[in-house]
């Protein structure tokens, strides 16, 4: 073999070692990237995981909360204790008083957690809305009200409890999701009490709550019962 023929074959022999080098490098460098990719998607996957899990901690915990805080209101009503109930009282948006399901924005009773303090003792007398059937005002102090629209039966053994559901129905219109958009609802409801009746004695009791930097708070109390 002469020299020049030499020199093509070793140059070639060179050439081919490098692009084998170079092959390899890439590969490695693939598999490199792959792996990376990989554990990349698998630290987002465990991150997306967490953040779910605390999502469902959080609102296992509000539920936990709320509930918590409507069996606390419930009894503070049966005791008719209006200075424990203000610490439950929406702080901005004070306590609606709605004496059937249909929320009235312009006529229903609105009063500060300070006034809900001292409803107990206030005698004067307030148009709460009108009466099903005559229209007339419903014109009467905290008490009176409190007797006929509020704890007129013994809301805290109820029949039925629901959940942000509407549970007793009638021929008044419920806009309690609509005024309360924010809200959440538990209704205390008996379904009857007279057989005569057959059921159309029924009575609801709704308590509204709305969050306020991370607590519940009551916004609304509203009664229900079967209307004309």
């Amino acid at each position: 073999m002469n020299r020049k023929a030499f020199l093509v074959i070793a140059i070639i022999l060179i050439a081919a070692t490098a692009l084998t080098a170079c092959a390899a490098k890439d590969n490695t460098s693939l598999e490199d990237q792959k792996l990376k990719e990989k554990d990349e998607e698998i630290a987002r996957l465990q991150e997306e995981k967490e953040q779910l899990e605390n999502k469902i901690e959080e609102l296992n915990k509000n539920k936990s909360n709320l509930l918590s805080r409507t069996i606390d209101v419930i009894e503070l009503l049966k005791e008719k204790d209006m200075e424990g109930l203000s610490e439950y009282v929406h702080p901005t948006k004070g306590l609606r008083f709605s004496p059937y399901a249909f929320v009235d924005v312009k006529t229903d009773q609105v009063f500060t957690k300070e006034e809900v303090a001292k409803l107990g003792e206030d005698t004067e007398a307030y148009t709460w809305g009108n009466f099903d059937g005559s229209g007339d005002p419903i014109k009467m102090n905290f008490n009176d009200y409190y007797n006929r629209f509020v704890y007129d039966k013994d809301f805290a053994n109820p029949h039925i409890i629901g959940n942000n559901t509407e549970v007793g129905k009638g021929n008044t219109i419920n806009n309690i999701h609509d005024v309360y958009t924010e809200g959440h609802f538990i209704e205390f409801h008996f379904t009857g009490f007279e057989d005569q009746y057959e059921g159309l004695d029924w009575r609801s009791l709704i308590l509204v709550f709305e969050q306020h930097e991370g607590q519940w708070y009551l916004v609304g109390i509203v009664h229900n019962e079967w209307t004309i």
